[in-house]
């Protein structure tokens, strides 16, 4: 006797994704820039990508490389005279020496280097303590890592800076890793050496490792900057990560790198060595330029990314917006309380009204409310454009 068979389950293609990716939202960074590359005559200060073409001769040495027939892998870790050239610049501009050799890998970018961090060291539940406003992938990629996220609001007449107190309080016996990223996206916020020793010390008290993104590092306008890694006791739990987009607007080339004592990058290498394998040979070999003779092109940048910083700072305050003075990065984020509406509100009516894109400062997370985020990544003369519709907006 043969039992009646039952119909198959039809399934829709959204039951074949996996629960915990179903759960991440979509960037609300990416989504805005969808409506805007939908119209034409925006004015942008939306994207944080430096407006600057790539120095030549950082081109010319990837062009070399191809010319030259460097067209195939390189080991999983990159080209050991790229992770020596690393190294000390490393050593120069943020006092902590790591072996070329084991303490060193070369990404596709800042972002993979954070995702294998991440990945290296969470088990599942464990979490990761973050100050917020934030860059928009950290509590995504928290996730994807099965990790647990946990945010701790910063406060612009704090200067957006990370508390002790604040710290302390976030703290569970699950706390396995504090994120940083100083200067920070997208407030330009920034910590002192002092201020970091009092983060440092809960972290030594409380056996954290510490994952810092410092890609902003070099676009520092006021102090010098002091990273983690280089305080006393630190080095060894303390995950490093830097990159060229920004600082040698090598956003296409798409290099980061992470530093590490040697049993942390090995984690993260075998990882990468099966997801990635390598990054481009090309893109190392014009890292490799910009490490050596690329620090000129970075100084007459942040020269005028702090023009331009001065700039829309005061007429910001002109307009009637609070904004803080950003201490490093490339953005604003004014308050748009005194409009009386909300963040959303706020730049999708500027964008309808006066074409002019920025971000809602929700998109960083929930204490971004009130605030919008502005890029000065945009040449002088959009910029002053920009401001006067700003302005026209706001009067309306």
């Amino acid at each position: 006797m043969h039992l009646p068979i039952s119909p198959p389950t039809v399934n829709s293609p959204n039951d074949y994704v996996a629960e915990h990716v179903r759960s991440i939202p979509r960037s609300g960074i990416r989504d805005f820039f969808e409506i805007v590359q939908s119209m034409s005559g925006v004015i942008s200060l939306g994207i944080g990508e430096p407006d600057f073409v790539t120095p030549w001769h950082i081109r010319e040495a990837a062009i070399y490389a191809l010319e030259r027939g460097r067209t195939g892998y390189t080991s999983n870790l990159g080209l050991l005279r790229l992770r020596e050239a690393i190294t000390d610049y490393v050593a120069e501009h943020y006092s902590v020496r790591y072996t070329a050799a084991t303490e060193v890998l070369v990404t596709v970018g800042v972002s993979e280097a954070l995702d294998l961090a991440l990945r290296a060291v969470l088990n599942p539940g464990d979490e990761v303590l973050y100050h917020e406003p934030c860059y928009v992938s950290y509590s995504p990629s928290i996730a994807l890592a099965h990790g647990r996220a946990v945010a701790i609001g910063t406060r612009e007449e704090d200067e957006f800076k990370l508390r002790p107190a604040a710290l302390r309080a976030a703290l569970t016996p699950k706390s396995k890793v504090l994120l940083l990223n100083f200067p920070t996206n997208p407030t330009g916020g920034v910590m002192t050496a002092a201020e970091l020793e009092e983060i440092a010390a809960i972290c030594r008290e409380r056996n954290l490792l510490v994952i810092t993104d410092e890609i902003y590092s070099e676009l520092s306008y006021h102090e010098a900057h002091t990273s983690i890694a280089s305080l006393p006791g630190m080095r060894e739990r303390t995950i490093f990560l830097h990159g060229f987009s920004k600082a040698f607007a090598m956003t296409g080339f798409r290099i980061g790198y992470a530093c590490a004592p040697a049993v942390l990058i090995d984690a993260m290498m075998r990882i990468h060595q099966y997801g990635i394998l390598c990054a481009p040979i090309v893109s190392q070999e014009a890292a490799l330029e910009a490490l050596l003779r690329g620090r000129d092109d970075m100084q007459q940048m942040r020269e005028k990314y702090r023009l331009r910083r001065n700039f829309l700072v005061h007429k910001f305050r002109e307009m009637g917006l609070p904004c803080f003075e950003p201490r490093g990065a490339f953005y604003l984020f004014p308050s748009i309380k005194s409009t009386g509406k909300n963040s959303h509100d706020f730049a999708f009516g500027l964008l309808k009204q006066e074409q002019v894109a920025v971000v809602p400062g929700t998109a960083f997370g929930a204490s971004g409310e009130g605030h919008v985020r502005c890029s000065y990544a945009t040449a002088m003369e959009q910029l002053e454009i920009a401001v006067q519709r700003i302005a026209r907006f706001i009067g309306r």
